[in-house]
């Protein structure tokens, strides 16, 4: 429920960029290390937060994924120690 809050408003801003960008119709001008480009203002804003979107979200689902793993791993461990308490008070 917390992520689909989280979701819900990230979009929401998302939005609001759109909208402040589509009121603004000025070109912007980006220098790359090799070249330079002139874009308007709602293309680069979407881009750029988009672009900022998406590797938090890969970098949050590697945490969440190793997360994930170590219980699985410690749960494994717990039904071990479990089943040898168990034969030992048998």
């Amino acid at each position: 429920m917390k992520s689909f809050i989280a979701t819900i408003l990230l979009a929401l801003l998302f939005v609001l960029a759109l909208i402040f960008g589509s009121r603004n119709e000025q070109v912007v001008t980006i220098s790359y290390f090799v070249a330079q480009g002139e874009y308007r203002l709602p293309i680069v804003l979407a881009v750029v937060f988009l672009a900022g979107f998406l590797v938090s979200w890969i970098i949050a689902f590697y945490y969440i994924l190793r997360l994930k793993f170590s219980l699985k791993s410690a749960r494994k461990k717990i039904m071990a120690l479990t089943a040898s308490q168990q034969e030992q008070d048998a």
